[in-house]
């Protein structure tokens, strides 16, 4: 397969796999019961795992770039959805920037 493609399925599964353990940590902070954290850390550590592996394709700078940005991303988008958070015009610029970062950082 090719290196490209095999880092973009790592750092993306790893990314998703954070986010789903942030969603999981949100609900306990919600509804405090205490599995709801521990489940969250497990999926938390799964995504670390895949941004690990993600390192052999791809050097460190560049990988927790993307990966930071993928989450940040991805974990707002989420916020607004299913949690009903309020972003502010400001944190939409920011994410619009994230966004043409990781263009940019693909095409350097």
């Amino acid at each position: 397969m090719n290196p490209k493609i095999l880092f973009w399925i790592l750092v993306s599964t790893g990314a998703v796999l954070e986010i789903i353990g942030d969603i999981f940590f949100k609900k306990w902070s919600i509804e405090n019961k205490s599995i709801l954290i521990w489940i969250g850390f497990l999926v938390y550590f799964a995504g670390t795992v895949f941004w690990a592996f993600s390192l052999k394709y791809e050097v460190l700078s560049k990988s927790i770039s993307i990966f930071t940005i993928l989450n940040l991303v991805i974990l707002t988008l989420v916020g607004v959805i299913f949690f009903k958070e309020d972003i502010s015009f400001l944190s939409k610029i920011g994410i619009l920037l994230g966004i043409v970062s990781i263009i940019f950082i693909e095409l350097g």
